[in-house]
């Protein structure tokens, strides 16, 4: 997907304001701050008007422009711009993660959850996915182990089977 970083235009503009806006709230982080239905309302409109404020900013616009247009007061805008609100802090790590070319990572997780996943920190999957392929590694050397015991257990049993026909001839011969 192509994202605008510095649009030029009102459709560019609010295509990097929905991008930032859903790739904020589908952030792990995110998802546990408005699980609470009392300030996901707030959460929610707080990313909005940052979201909002930051694609207008990037595309060149006055913070006075930007609060006219968002119906906010400058003071509100300024903050979210500042990074003085959590809000206005996450939709700029979105959009530096956008920046840097991990909007695809964003997008996973959208579609994790709409399967019914659980979405999980980078660090964390990153963490996860190290031990599975440790225990995957672990797995081999097992299943490895276990057929060399099995093909020794196989050679026991034809030492045993030898020695059991020889026992048997030397009760013939006495």
């Amino acid at each position: 997907m192509e994202v605008p970083l510095n649009p030029i235009g009102r459709e560019e503009i609010h295509r990097l304001e929905s991008v930032l806006l859903f790739a904020t709230l589908f952030r792990p982080e995110v998802i546990e701050l408005i699980k609470d239905p009392a300030e996901r309302l707030t959460w929610v409109d707080s990313l909005a008007v940052a979201a909002g404020a930051i694609a207008r900013e990037k595309a060149g616009m006055t913070v006075s422009e930007i609060a006219e247009e968002l119906g906010r007061t400058e003071q509100t805008i300024r903050k979210h711009l500042k990074g003085e609100t959590k809000a206005g802090q996450l939709v700029r790590e979105t959009y530096e993660l956008i920046k840097q070319g991990k909007l695809d990572e964003l997008v996973k997780n959208i579609e994790v959850l709409s399967k019914g996943g659980q979405v999980v920190a980078l660090e964390e999957y990153e963490k996860l996915k190290r031990e599975k392929e440790e225990l995957e590694a672990r797995v081999k050397e097992l299943e490895e182990e276990n057929h060399q015991l099995k093909a020794k257990l196989e050679n026991i049993r034809k030492v045993l089977n030898d020695a059991l026909e020889r026992v048997k001839e030397i009760e013939k011969l006495l």
